[in-house]
């Protein structure tokens, strides 16, 4: 395995160690998982390189627009509880009451 492959394996398991382990702010979730997608997209844009394909993909930018979505609604989720709530904890969140 080479060293980049390494970093990317890296980076994603402590995205995934962070968003398992330290989820008490909702704004804490949301870096997790965008840290998580932008390791997947430096991934998928290496990976023609290298493969030495000549043929450049449009899967990262549909990722990175897919990203962006996730990170607005994220956002906007976020402004919302914290007007609902008065909080971003997550253990102030149930799901189960009205």
């Amino acid at each position: 395995m080479s060293y980049l492959h390494f970093s990317f394996y890296a980076a994603f398991t402590l995205s995934s160690l962070g968003l398992a382990f330290h989820r008490t702010h909702l704004i804490s979730a949301l870096l997790c998982l965008e840290s998580m997608m932008l390791s997947m997209y430096v991934a998928l844009t290496m990976w023609p390189i290298q493969t030495q394909t000549a043929s450049a993909s449009i899967l990262p930018i549909i990722m990175l627009t897919f990203s962006a979505c996730e990170a607005g609604t994220g956002l906007a989720l976020l402004v919302a509880s914290t007007r609902t709530h008065g909080s971003d904890h997550l253990h102030n969140f149930n799901l189960l009451q009205c």
